[in-house]
């Protein structure tokens, strides 16, 4: 779940990344384009409901790839991503366009 909030210029985006939480989910880290794709460098605050939460500030007017790793080594998507692009792995990536 992507939600958005632009600043009053709208030049920037507060966006908030939300994954839901599980059974064998322990961590969650946000990798992207926003972050050189580090699996490490933006992880996931577990919420008391056990879901995974992050918000980060993004440049308007483009749009930002970017997947969940869980616990470490489990790439996904975002099923309410704004829309998909292939990588050159031959997977999706997810896309939130701000």
């Amino acid at each position: 779940m992507l939600k958005k909030n632009y600043t009053a210029t709208g030049t920037k985006c507060r966006v908030t990344f939300h994954h839901p939480g599980g059974e064998q989910i322990e961590s969650v880290a946000l990798a992207g384009e926003f972050n050189g794709w580090s699996a490490a460098e933006t992880p996931m605050k577990k919420l008391k409901s056990g879901d995974f939460s992050v918000t980060l500030t993004l440049d308007a007017g483009r749009d930002y790839a970017f997947r969940y790793v869980l616990n470490g080594q489990c790439w996904v998507n975002d099923p309410a991503a704004d829309k998909y692009l292939r990588n050159e792995f031959g997977e999706d990536n997810s896309v939130v366009a701000v």
